[in-house]
């Protein structure tokens, strides 16, 4: 019945309702969140554009229409969502410890694309490293290297 009840509400103009593999996908949670970090500073750079899609494609394994598919989805769920829990939630569930450490290393290398430290980025990535159980050494550690990296 609730499968009907979607299907009939996808059928409306204007209504769009995210097919539940999208909703529970960590690669859409994921990519939600590096666009809310290249966004946090209000400025989303070329240089943060231009590093996404590789560090997506190869986070996640990904090219061609599936990557086009995820970023897109992605930032359409980053656009509507009121908080990081719902895609920290996500990303909770289904990334071991490890992939979840990438994914903080992959927001700083997005916070540092364009040269500089802005601290509403920095701020992303502390809370959303603290909903994701990443520890602050672990999260200081990974900017660190990448900033090294960077300068």
């Amino acid at each position: 019945m609730f499968d009907r009840i979607l299907a009939l509400l996808r059928d409306l103009p204007g209504i769009q309702v995210a097919p539940a593999a999208l909703a529970d996908d960590p690669r859409v949670a994921a990519i939600a969140l590096l666009f809310h970090v290249m966004d946090a500073d209000g400025v989303r750079e070329r240089a943060e554009v231009e590093q996404l899609r590789p560090l997506a494609a190869e986070m996640f394994g990904l090219e061609g229409a599936e990557l086009d598919r995820v970023l897109a989805a992605g930032e359409r769920a980053d656009d509507e969502a009121i908080d990081l829990y719902a895609f920290t939630s996500v990303i909770n569930r289904h990334l071991d410890h490890k992939a979840k450490l990438e994914l903080i290393a992959i927001m700083w290398e997005l916070v540092f694309a364009d040269g500089e430290l802005h601290e509403l980025e920095d701020n992303v990535v502390w809370r959303v490293a603290e909903l994701l159980h990443i520890e602050r050494d672990d999260r200081i550690a990974l900017r660190l290297r990448v900033q090294d990296a960077h300068d």
